[in-house]
């Protein structure tokens, strides 16, 4: 950098905001880590079962709390609607997009 000023006081170059260069320096690394994370597409059968069990408990998980819930508020509440039918299906609604959210993540579609 030209000027007077373009090292600190601590004898590190600043950029034109007055920070140094390591947090440019960590974020490069960050960075390269990721894409060389993504790069590596021979995924072995391992992460294949792994990512079937993430989508299965992301889906199951939400759909067992939602009866859990409306079997509780059909014992609370005195309403003509089964609850835990709703509840079914709001849970699995929610595993769904849990688990959509989950496959969009690892296929690298951020």
């Amino acid at each position: 950098m030209a000027g007077p000023d373009a090292k600190g006081g601590d004898g590190t170059e600043r950029d034109r905001d007055g920070r140094g260069r390591e947090v440019g320096d960590t974020i490069g690394r960050k960075a390269e880590r990721k894409l060389r994370a993504r790069g590596d597409r021979d995924r072995s059968v391992w992460f294949g079962i792994g990512m079937f069990g993430m989508v299965g408990w992301s889906v199951a998980v939400p759909t067992v709390a939602g009866i859990a819930l409306g079997i509780w508020l059909d014992g609370v509440l005195d309403d003509r609607i089964s609850w835990t039918l709703t509840m079914l299906f709001i849970g699995v609604a929610v595993g769904c997009l849990i688990a959509w959210h989950w496959i969009r993540k690892e296929s690298g579609h951020d």
